[in-house]
């Protein structure tokens, strides 16, 4: 109760904050305190400040300024739950919490209340059939598109035959890491590869037995679905046992600054796949800078920008943004209501000349949703960390992911899904 009360009142204070004329208010369900905050910073920090360049480079979106009322949830589920339910009430048009353990939560919750949930690359992968979760969204891709392009590029490093390799998955021990072993379990038998599951516990400060595993074991590849601390000890940890950092590939959420800086010259060479560009060769950076970080409106201590994380929170809202477009053009109304903006999610398209024109270009793929298409392409990038120019940059373009596995498995799960909360599929 203590704890709840305690959200409602930050909510409370962060609402009566806000314009009196605001109608798109958009929550950050955000995490700044704890283990997982070097993540949830800039993440956060981006998220913020690129609806602030909305608001004062072009007076908000379709002349309604955007609100972005902030609860922190400490990666917590029951806190990230207190804070959706001390926001919703206000107006709130979309949630996008940066969690799989809150998303899963919040599944059920947002599609009763009407309230669109937003979560790009992380959350239940099989809300990507629109049939059934008529109210999540997780394009451009999800994690079992990242287990697939993993698996794709160590085909095409090997020639095409994987057969005899061995591939350990290191993982945080909770519903995010879990998340891509049945894919890799699937893919292992098309193709041949032996399978290692090597789970760490939250919030992974303490590796040094699996990396012993490891050691033993020896995998010709790691996989790693870390996140906060974790990503940097396993780092450092596979340096220490001289693991080949080339072999050493973590998903999109193990790839960032963050993650291998700690190690110094000993994450040399290390990969993860990206969901979108790097660095800040992009004219929205300019923008920014003019409008966010030079006229002192950043987000947090305005340090984070350009780092991957700063833009991968933009670049949700900036799909959120366009998702906010596409509804106001659908109702020829300014101020959408929640309801609004799912129909907005479900008709929106970006096309590469978009994302020029937004002045992102060449950063992330060009998709277009529909009702029975939540997903998106789920193509990725393959990253490398160079530690002597302290950047990462891309050595792959984007990498398909095999669908021909991964639609049965998000066909069949999203079934059990509709079957097991007696939902009817749509889109008929």
């Amino acid at each position: 109760m203590k704890k709840t009360l305690a959200a409602l009142a930050a909510a409370t204070m962060l609402m009566t904050s806000m314009p009196a004329s605001a109608d798109l208010i958009v929550p950050n369900l955000s995490y700044r305190t704890g283990p997982y905050a070097p993540g949830g910073i800039p993440y956060a920090d981006g998220f913020n400040d690129y609806f602030t360049l909305l608001n004062e480079r072009d007076g908000g979106i379709g002349g309604e300024k955007v609100v972005v009322p902030e609860c922190e949830t400490a990666y917590n589920t029951e806190k990230g739950v207190e804070c959706y339910e001390a926001t919703k009430g206000n107006g709130a048009l979309v949630y996008n919490p940066l969690s799989t353990g809150i998303t899963y939560q919040l599944i059920p919750k947002t599609a009763a209340d009407g309230i669109p949930l937003y979560t790009p690359g992380y959350g239940r992968t099989s809300a990507a059939n629109g049939k059934v979760f008529e109210w999540v969204f997780n394009y451009p891709a999800n994690y079992w598109d990242a287990a697939s392009v993993a698996i794709r590029y160590l085909l095409d490093q090997n020639g095409g035959d994987l057969k005899g390799k061995k591939v350990a998955l290191l993982y945080h021990n909770s519903a995010y890491g879990k998340e891509p072993i049945r894919t890799l379990t699937e893919l292992s038998k098309k193709h041949g590869y032996d399978l290692l599951q090597i789970p760490v516990d939250h919030p992974g400060q303490e590796q040094k037995s699996q990396w012993l595993q490891i050691r033993r074991e020896k995998p010709d590849y790691v996989l790693m679905w870390g996140w906060g601390v974790m990503n940097a000890v396993a780092i450092q940890e596979a340096s220490n046992i001289n693991y080949p950092m080339e072999n050493f590939i973590g998903v999109w959420w193990s790839g960032a600054e963050h993650d291998v800086m700690p190690a110094g010259m000993g994450a040399k060479g290390y990969k993860s796949l990206a969901m979108h560009g790097t660095g800040m060769d992009y004219p929205v950076y300019g923008d920014l800078k003019k409008y966010v970080i030079d006229a002192g409106k950043a987000s947090g201590a305005g340090d984070q920008v350009g780092s991957v994380l700063y833009s991968r929170g933009m670049y949700a809202a900036l799909v959120i943004s366009e998702a906010i477009r596409k509804a106001q053009q659908i109702t020829g109304k300014s101020a959408i209501t929640a309801s609004d903006l799912r129909n907005g999610f479900e008709e929106l398209e970006i096309t590469e000349a978009r994302m020029a024109e937004l002045g992102l270009p060449k950063f992330g793929q060009p998709f277009k949703a529909s009702c029975a298409d939540h997903g998106g392409p789920g193509a990725a990038l393959v990253q490398q960390w160079d530690p002597s120019a302290k950047k990462w940059s891309l050595i792959t373009d984007f990498i398909a992911p095999d669908d021909e596995v991964l639609t049965p498995l998000v066909m069949d799960d999203s079934a059990a899904y509709a079957a097991e909360n007696k939902i009817a599929e749509r889109c008929n």
